[in-house]
């Protein structure tokens, strides 16, 4: 799991090295000794911790299994366990302010999120629970992330890892970009960057527009890959990319003297804009942006309970919805218009219009971790 992360370019928390559990089995024993009352365990189990107290001073409220009770301390246990620990004090401190701590600040300010399979949930809470248990300075705010499976559609018992998925995508991107402009261009250099962003947008636009917490079903047509297909992350991507075209070529007009330069925004005439299309964007997308972000940049770590939400497949519809409009409009309206001075007018308040239009986009991949493209 940890090469498909890195294969979308997700920062993920990992230790440094193989992490060693002997100082957690030392804490481990020291409170096993009185719990186990001398009863033979099986071999790998160290001997069993009550964790009902820790349950209850959390409270009935906090979302803990009300289950959960003894739970077997094992070697297994301790070096994930471990491992955490040490993935946590290797975390940059700067990376993301709020989710991770260092050695020399603490943990108090510290959120861990863990994020789980909705199968794993009870395992976690243990771990997370044991984690209390036997380190001083283990993070005091840890939330859980619970994400629902991924299945494939349509094909029953298909097995396919995630590595594996990764290569899917970017070979049917391979494939499409060559039926588009012929070639192959999978061996061109030039695109190798750009095949790598267009794998990554699909794979998180088709994992991230379902709510974390539902059941996934990928769908491994080639039809999600196409622009012209407008769900998809590669239709995003392609309208992030005419946008990109349409200001390149302005400035190229400028540098040509056929279009003056710029004016200062606030000499521009918005009553030139009367296109139905340039309101839906403006209203639907534009002004909208503001409060979608501070309704899901963040995780609201500040929420009672232990469970937290992302809501990705806002965003992701937001960028579509967004697309498919910009779309419309671009395919109807012609932006850059002839070099006659009575034209000048109208021409800048639209491009002062799709600049918003470029800055939303652009934001919106950026949560997304997806750097814009100026060409596919």
């Amino acid at each position: 799991m940890l090469t498909f992360l890195q294969q979308l370019r997700v920062d993920w928390p990992a230790a440094s090295e193989r992490a060693s559990s002997h100082t957690l089995r030392s804490h481990a024993l020291e409170e096993l000794t009185s719990a186990n009352d001398g009863r033979t365990l099986s071999p790998g189990i160290l001997g069993r911790l009550c964790l009902k107290e820790l349950v209850e001073e959390q409270g009935h409220t906090a979302g803990y299994d009300p289950n959960l009770d003894n739970c077997l301390v094992t070697e297994d246990l301790l070096s994930v366990l471990a491992e955490l620990q040490e993935a946590l004090w290797h975390w940059p401190e700067d990376s993301h302010p709020g989710l991770a701590g260092a050695p020399d600040t603490g943990t108090d300010g510290c959120l861990v999120v863990h994020v789980v399979s909705c199968e794993e949930e009870f395992q976690q809470q243990k771990l997370d629970l044991l984690w209390q248990k036997l380190v001083d300075k283990a993070p005091l705010r840890q939330k859980h992330l619970i994400c629902g499976p991924v299945k494939v559609a349509g094909a029953p018992g298909t097995l396919m890892t995630a590595p594996e998925y990764y290569e899917f995508r970017h070979a049917q991107v391979c494939k499409a970009s060559a039926l588009k402009h012929g070639g192959d261009l999978a061996q061109d250099p030039a695109w190798t960057e750009i095949f790598g962003v267009l794998s990554v947008a699909t794979i998180k636009f088709e994992m991230l527009s379902t709510a974390p917490q539902n059941q996934l079903f990928l769908a491994l047509a080639d039809s999600s890959i196409s622009t012209k297909g407008t769900k998809s992350g590669t239709f995003v991507m392609y309208n992030c990319a005419r946008l990109a075209t349409l200001f390149e070529s302005y400035k190229c007009s400028m540098e040509q003297g056929l279009y003056p330069t710029f004016p200062p925004v606030s000499s521009l005439d918005f009553s030139l804009l009367h296109d139905e299309g340039e309101w839906l964007l403006l209203f639907n997308s534009i002004l909208p942006f503001p409060d979608l972000l501070s309704r899901t940049a963040v995780l609201d770590c500040t929420a009672p309970g232990l469970h937290i939400a992302a809501r990705t497949e806002m965003i992701c519809k937001f960028l579509v919805q967004l697309s498919m409009d910009f779309s419309s409009y671009y395919n109807r309206v012609h932006i850059l218009g002839e070099p006659r001075p009575h034209l000048f007018g109208q021409m800048f308040v639209r491009l002062q219009l799709l600049r918003a239009v470029r800055e939303v986009l652009h934001t919106g991949l950026a949560m997304l971790g997806l750097p814009p493209l100026s060409h596919i």
